[in-house]
C-alpha cells in the first residue's frame, strides 16, 4: 500500500508539474502580449466621416448602428463594431483614432490568445490604419530569417575554401587571412555606414545616394520595443534585419579576392574592402532594395545576382586588369598554361558549403517564413544548382575529352548565381534547364574566353559571378510570368510587363549597377597602386605569399620553402 500512495502522489505531481508548463507556454511572453490586454481603458476618439465613408460604412452589417454612436461626443464601441470601423476608414485615420480602435479590439482578446494576435496603428500610405499582427507569425518570421542569415554566414567558410583549393599552396595561408578580414570589415563596414546607405531613410540625391552613420541611422530603433516589434517592421526585428543583410555585405569583396589571388599584396587589398563593401555595394543595393530609381522601373533581383555578384564580379574584373596576370600563366606565344589548384578536395567542400549557404541566402530573402514561398524558392534554387553543374560538366567531358571537376564546380556555383535574380518565378523546369543549365553553359565559355583574351582569374569568380550574374537577372525578363515568352506560355497567368518590358528593364539595371561597380573599383584599385603599390614582387610571388606576407605556411610539415620563423635559432 505505501508503494501504491507514492506511486498516486508522484502522478499527481507529474501532473502539477505538465499543467504549470503548458501554462507557462501559452502564457504571453512578449512585450505584444503585454500590451495587448491594456490596463486602462481606450479614451474615446471623436470620428468625422465624409459622404464617401459614412456610406460605405452604413452599407457594412451593423454599419446603421455605429454611425448613429459616431454622431455622439465620446463614442463607446464594442469591439466588433471597431473592427467594423477601422475596416471603412482603411488607412485615412489620425494616429490617434487608429491607436483608439486598436485599444478597444485588443481588450477583447483572451489572455490566453494575447501571444497570437495583437493590433496596432500602423502607417499606411495616406494616413494611419489598423493592422493586425499575427505573434506566432513575427516569431516565425525573425527565427527563419536569422537562421538564414547564419547559412549567409557559413557561405564565407565556403568561399575561402573553394579560393584555397582551385589556387597554389604556397598561397592558403594568404587566402584564408584574406577571407577572415573580409568578413569582418564587411560586417562592421555595414554597421558604420553601409547599411543606411542601402536602406536610406531619406535621400541626398532622391533615388541615386544617401548616407548616413549607425544600425537604424539614428530613428530610435535601438532598444527595446522600438528594436523588436512592429513599430520597425512586422515581420522581423531591427537587429535581425542588420544581422542579415550584413552577411551580404562582405560576399562582393570575397569574390573579388579570387580574381587577385596569388599575386595582390594583403594591405591594399583589405583597404579596397572598406568602401567597396561599405559605400559601392550600398550604393548599388539602394537603388533597388533601396527603393531607389531601379525599383521605381520595376526592376528585379530577388537576392542579388546582380546587387551581389554582378558587382561583385565587376569589382573583381577591375583588379584583374589592374594587376594583370600571374607569373606564368601565359607564354610568349599566347598559349594559355594552366595552373592546376593544390586542393581538389578542398574546393569542393567550399562548393557544396556554398550551395547549403545559398538556402540562406535565397531562402531568407523571401524575408518571411511564409511555407508556400520560401519552399518553392528552395526548390528553384536547388534545380539551378543541379541544372548549372550538370551543363558544365557534361560540356567539358564532350569538348575537352575529359570531366573537368573544377567545371562541374564552378557550373553549379553558376546555377545558384542565375536563379539568384528570380527563384520566385520561374517554373522549376525553367530553373534547372533555362537558368541553370544555360549559365553553366555560359561558365563553361565564358573561362576559357577570358584566358583566350588574357584576363587571368584562378577561380573563375568573374565568369560565375560577373558574366553569369548579368545573365541571372535578364532571366527574369527571359523566364517565367514576366518573360519574353510568357503570354504564349502562361496565357492570361503573365505578368504586366511580359514580353520585353520587363526584359528592358533588367538589362539597364544590370548595365548600371555592374557598370558603377567597374568603374569604382578600377578607380580605387588604380589609386592604391599609384599611392602604395598593388602588386608583389616577383621573388615574392614565385616563393608565395604565405612566406612573403605571413611567414607561414599552410601545410609545413610538407613546405620546401625555407620559412625563417620556423628556424629562427639557425640564422
Amino acid at each position: 500500500m505505501p508503494e501504491k500512495r507514492f506511486g498516486i502522489g508522484r502522478s499527481l505531481l507529474m501532473l502539477l508539474l505538465g499543467l504549470t508548463l503548458v501554462a507557462s507556454i501559452n502564457a504571453p511572453s512578449s512585450a505584444w502580449a503585454e500590451e495587448a490586454t491594456p490596463e486602462d481603458e481606450a479614451t474615446p476618439v471623436k470620428f468625422e466621416l465624409d459622404e464617401d465613408q459614412a456610406k460605405a460604412l452604413v452599407e457594412e452589417d451593423g454599419g446603421e448602428a455605429i454611425a448613429t454612436l459616431l454622431v455622439g461626443e465620446e463614442p463607446e464601441l464594442s469591439a466588433e463594431q471597431a473592427l467594423t470601423l477601422a475596416g471603412v476608414l482603411d488607412d485615412a485615420m489620425s494616429e490617434e483614432q487608429a491607436a483608439y480602435l486598436a485599444n478597444i479590439i485588443n481588450a477583447s482578446i483572451p489572455y490566453y490568445a494575447a501571444d497570437e494576435v495583437y493590433y496596432e496603428a500602423a502607417e499606411g500610405d495616406n494616413a494611419f490604419g489598423v493592422v493586425r499582427q499575427n505573434l506566432d507569425d513575427f516569431q516565425s518570421n525573425n527565427l527563419w530569417i536569422m537562421i538564414a542569415g547564419m547559412l549567409v554566414f557559413i557561405m564565407h567558410l565556403g568561399f575561402a575554401c573553394v579560393e584555397s583549393g582551385l589556387t597554389r599552396a604556397k598561397n592558403t595561408v594568404n587566402i584564408l587571412f584574406k577571407n577572415m578580414m573580409i568578413v569582418m570589415i564587411g560586417i562592421v563596414m555595414y554597421a558604420v555606414c553601409g547599411w543606411i546607405i542601402m536602406y536610406p531613410g531619406s535621400w541626398i540625391v532622391e533615388g541615386v545616394f544617401a548616407f548616413g552613420v549607425g544600425i537604424g541611422g539614428g530613428g530610435g530603433y535601438y532598444f527595446g520595443e522600438a528594436a523588436t516589434g512592429p513599430d520597425y517592421n512586422t515581420g522581423y526585428t531591427v537587429w535581425t534585419d542588420f544581422f542579415f543583410q550584413a552577411m551580404f555585405a562582405a560576399t562582393c569583396c570575397t569574390i573579388v579576392s579570387g580574381a587577385v589571388a596569388g599575386r595582390i599584396k594583403l594591405l591594399p587589398f583589405l583597404l579596397f574592402c572598406i568602401p567597396f563593401a561599405g559605400v559601392i555595394y550600398c550604393i548599388v543595393g539602394s537603388w533597388h532594395w533601396g527603393g531607389g530609381w531601379l525599383a521605381g522601373m520595376g526592376f528585379a533581383d530577388f537576392a542579388g545576382s546582380t546587387l551581389v555578384h554582378g558587382v561583385g564580379g565587376a569589382g573583381a574584373l577591375a583588379g584583374a586588369l589592374v594587376l594583370g596576370p600571374r607569373l606564368g600563366k601565359y607564354a610568349k606565344d599566347g598559349t594559355v598554361q594552366p595552373i592546376p589548384g593544390h586542393s581538389m578536395p578542398l574546393a569542393t567542400i567550399g562548393v557544396f558549403l556554398l550551395w547549403f549557404g545559398w538556402f540562406g541566402f535565397n531562402g531568407g530573402s523571401e524575408l518571411s517564413a511564409d511555407p508556400g514561398g520560401v519552399s518553392y524558392v528552395l526548390v528553384t534554387t536547388t534545380m539551378g544548382a543541379c541544372g548549372g553543374g550538370i551543363a558544365a560538366a557534361v560540356l567539358s567531358w564532350i569538348l575537352g575529352g575529359k570531366p573537368d571537376l573544377s567545371m562541374g564546380l564552378n557550373g553549379i556555383l553558376a546555377g545558384l548565381v542565375g536563379i539568384t535574380a528570380g527563384p520566385d518565378s520561374p517554373s522549376w523546369v525553367e530553373a534547372l534547364v533555362l537558368v541553370g543549365g544555360v549559365s553553366g553553359v555560359i561558365v563553361y565559355f565564358s573561362v576559357i574566353t577570358l584566358d583566350k583574351l588574357k584576363i587571368d582569374d584562378p577561380v573563375g569568380a568573374i565568369s560565375v559571378h560577373g558574366v553569369v550574374g548579368i545573365y541571372g537577372t535578364l532571366c527574369c525578363g527571359l523566364w517565367g510570368v514576366n518573360g519574353l515568352f510568357a503570354s504564349a506560355i502562361y496565357g492570361d497567368a503573365a505578368g504586366e510587363t511580359a514580353g520585353g518590358a520587363q526584359l528592358v528593364t533588367q538589362a539597364i539595371g544590370a548595365a548600371a549597377g555592374c557598370g558603377f561597380a567597374f568603374v569604382a573599383a578600377l578607380v580605387i584599385f588604380s589609386g592604391l597602386k599609384a599611392a602604395m603599390g598593388l602588386r608583389v614582387s616577383e621573388h615574392e610571388e614565385v616563393e608565395g605569399l604565405d612566406l612573403g606576407e605571413h611567414d607561414m605556411s599552410a601545410y609545413p610539415d610538407f613546405s620546401q620553402t625555407f620559412i625563417k620563423s620556423y628556424h629562427a635559432r639557425e640564422i
